[in-house]
């Protein structure tokens, strides 16, 4: 496809357009961030959400597509649009609108040598050092769509390993939500959405006794999406 130089746009002022990722891990009990030190002037050196201007041929998604795969390695990565930031101010160094992508990635996939190659790390949400321009804000709202969608949709299967146990994924929700949530409800509620499946296999690490391995089951969840069915955790 080819792209107009902008000929019927000549009398009007010129802007940029960046995307920026709130890309979220699970890990140790801990819902974490990654975030890196900014290599560009304004506020060089400075914590920075991950980003980069969008080029002119390409699709926003696809810049977050890029920008995700050159910081973690990792291709199909779960994002969503979370707000478009267009603050006249926003931006010191120019006029730039901001489309924030809120991402969620399994902490035992991505590659930990490109990722520190960038000079990214992976910060505890309650040790997030301040962020530059608007980017502070910006982790505000994704975490308050993560927690609004993990509420109604099995989002949170994304920051999981493919196999886990009914205890690690009550540890994940009680990170999102901040608050402890009674075992005995919280399995009997997850059993009940019947988007589980139960693996021959036992998780012996914590205790003799061992936790089953469950998988998520990602055919039965579409069908019952087209049935209509409610996935409120709680």
């Amino acid at each position: 496809m080819e792209l107009n130089s902008g000929g019927y746009y000549k009398e009007e002022s010129k802007m940029f357009v960046a995307t920026d990722c709130i890309v979220f891990g699970f890990d140790d009990g801990e819902l974490k961030l990654l975030i890196f030190k900014r290599r560009v002037e304004p506020k060089r050196g400075e914590w920075s959400l991950i980003g980069s201007f969008v080029k002119p041929e390409e699709d926003v998604d696809n810049a977050a597509r890029r920008v995700l795969k050159e910081i973690t390695g990792l291709d199909n990565v779960f994002f969503e649009q979370s707000i478009a930031y267009g603050k006249a101010s926003r931006d010191e160094g120019a006029r730039c609108i901001s489309i924030a992508q809120f991402a969620l990635i399994r902490i035992d996939e991505y590659d930990r040598e490109l990722t520190e190659k960038h000079g990214a790390y992976w910060y505890k949400l309650e040790d997030l050092p301040s962020l530059v321009l608007d980017h502070d804000q910006m982790v505000i709202d994704a975490l308050s769509k993560l927690r609004r969608r993990a509420k109604h949709q099995p989002i949170g299967f994304e920051l999981l390993p493919e196999k886990f146990t009914i205890p690690q994924l009550q540890s994940l929700y009680e990170a999102i939500f901040q608050r402890k949530l009674d075992p005995g409800n919280f399995r009997k509620k997850v059993l009940s959405l019947k988007v589980l499946k139960k693996l021959d296999v036992k998780d012996k690490s914590s205790s003799k006794r061992g936790a089953f391995y469950y998988m998520f089951d990602h055919e039965k969840y579409e069908d019952l999406i087209q049935s209509g069915y409610n996935f409120e955790i709680f």
